[in-house]
């Protein structure tokens, strides 16, 4: 509606048309009827006492008395509020909604623009002016504070710096603030699984800076995500849009929030000592309640209020299990076929050696990944352990046999072939800490008995016992070797060969010659 009121004053000021136009806010035809209308009526500035603009728009536009009838349409202000903060509606539809509903109750709506207007005017009375913006449940803006919050070791007085990780919710600003000792993956993701715990729900979108735990590159032509962080967006159905590179504005709220929580967070603890990380989250963590507490300047309620009233209800549910941070790398098998997580080393399939492979780390799992099909999963050790952890499945036939082997089953095996034998298992078994440590050399020996005929190594482990009280595996086999007797276990010919004669020196012997008498 026309301000009539003003218009007149304008006028009588001898104002321009043009300087109307933009004062008033309307087209010169409007205005330039309003004051025909009022030069019949004789309506001149100043008005007389208590004239308003309803009374001079039902003296000058008798057509319009319908609106001060109640035949005009009213909305339902409170309904289009609600409406509009669903996902795909707008005032336009909302507008054609409402215009066919009045149509078919006999009732004149009110054109679009004035349907517009009205209902800010209604959402600046109710608070409401920055959900006209942003929708709720919509979004949540995320950054790291710039400020630090010094940590003193009890012990040594050394100050180390945390950092302060804050999520806000854009339509009401609620916020949340979390401590962490450094801005690393595991934290990083870690913050937005407690900020989506404590917002009661996730949003439909996800507007990170670009920092390299999130965002591995974003260009005009594409944006890559890290691996982790969208494993942290499939699970929580949200979509991650990294704000434009130099571009802040994009996630204006939460860098305003990350000031507002520098000065009522950080600041305000700033006369405090803390001796732990744990320490100072507390602190943060009612700090931060009476942040999302404190009343608005210029609207009515807090940020609690705003959250719980308007915005709670239109977030997304969460799943049934907390996201586990996850974190990914990549590296070639080596010949022990074993990755590590940086503490401790598993085991992978041993066919995989020489391969690429890509390695997924979980608080309580460690995956292995080939060409995108798992291949191993191990339960990941918290604590430094000597031993790798080896799935028998993963290993070689010949390493399986390994696991197999036990003292007394070498000593058994050992009483079979001879005493001197016996006596050399014994020895290894029990030449190091652990019996475990002379399995080696016991299925080496093993294996000597199975390429050379038994009294051989008998013979040689009572040679090398009287030579040495420690005997090893090469004197053994040397030893073999020089007696220049080679006996298999093979069935040997059933010709026998005859023996040659070495009584001179120059006489070849039967073997020289062919079958027939002939020289070779």
């Amino acid at each position: 509606m026309l301000d009539y009121i003003e218009a007149l004053r304008l006028r009588s000021l001898h104002t321009t048309m043009r300087k109307m136009e933009l004062s008033l806010k309307s087209h010169h035809s409007t205005i330039s009827e309003f004051f025909k209308r009022a030069d019949a009526h004789n309506l001149t500035w100043p008005v007389p006492d208590g004239t308003t603009n309803e009374s001079i728009c039902s003296m000058l536009y008798p057509e319009r008395a319908n609106d001060l009838l109640g035949l005009r349409a009213q909305p339902d202000y409170e309904s289009i509020h609600k409406d509009l903060a669903k996902r795909g509606t707008n005032l336009t539809l909302l507008w054609e909604e409402y215009e066919t509903k009045a149509r078919n109750a006999g009732l004149i709506p009110y054109k679009y623009s004035q349907f517009c207007d009205l209902y800010r005017k209604w959402a600046q009375t109710k608070k409401a002016t920055m959900r006209i913006k942003h929708k709720p449940g919509d979004a949540m803006q995320v950054d790291w504070a710039g400020t630090t919050i010094p940590i003193t070791d009890c012990y040594t007085g050394e100050i180390s710096n945390a950092y302060l990780f804050v999520a806000v919710l854009p339509c009401s600003c609620y916020t949340y603030a979390e401590v962490c000792s450094d801005m690393k993956s595991g934290n990083w993701l870690l913050c937005h699984v407690h900020a989506y715990r404590y917002f009661g729900g996730s949003t439909r979108l996800l507007i990170p800076d670009n920092l390299t735990t999130g965002v591995k590159s974003n260009t005009i032509y594409e944006t890559v995500i890290n691996k982790s962080y969208q494993d942290l967006s499939d699970h929580y159905n949200t979509a991650i849009v990294p704000c434009r590179v130099k571009h802040p504005q994009d996630k204006s709220l939460a860098e305003s929030s990350v000031r507002f929580a520098s000065t009522w967070i950080i600041a305000a603890l700033r006369e405090r000592k803390f001796f732990s990380v744990s320490e100072a989250q507390q602190a943060v963590l009612e700090m931060l309640d009476k942040l999302n507490k404190r009343p608005f300047k210029k609207l009515a309620g807090c940020r609690y209020d705003a959250f719980i009233n308007e915005e709670r209800e239109f977030l997304q549910p969460l799943p049934a299990e907390d996201f586990e941070p996850t974190v990914w790398s990549t590296a070639k098998i080596n010949r022990d076929y074993l990755i590590t997580d940086g503490l401790n080393k598993y085991s992978v399939p041993f066919n995989l050696i020489g391969e690429q492979v890509d390695i997924c780390l979980t608080k309580n799992r460690v995956e292995v990944f080939f060409h995108g099909a798992k291949v191993a999963t191990h339960k990941r050790l918290d604590k430094y352990r000597k031993d790798p952890v080896i799935n028998p499945d993963h290993m070689t036939t010949e390493h399986k046999k390994f696991l197999t082997y036990n003292a007394e089953d070498f000593k058994e095996w050992a009483g079979q072939i001879g005493p001197h034998v016996l006596k050399v298992v014994e020895y290894f078994l029990s030449a190091g800490k652990e019996p475990e440590q002379g399995y080696k050399p016991c299925s080496s020996l093993k294996r000597l008995s199975g390429k050379y005929d038994d009294h051989l190594l008998q013979e040689a482990c009572e040679r090398v016992l009287a030579l040495t009280s420690a005997p090893t595996i090469k004197n053994i086999t040397l030893l073999i070797k020089n007696n220049n007797i080679k006996v298999t276990k093979e069935p040997s010919s059933s010709k026998p060969k005859a023996k040659a004669d070495n009584s001179y020196a120059f006489v070849r012997g039967y073997d020289y010659y062919g079958k027939d008498g002939d020289l070779k």
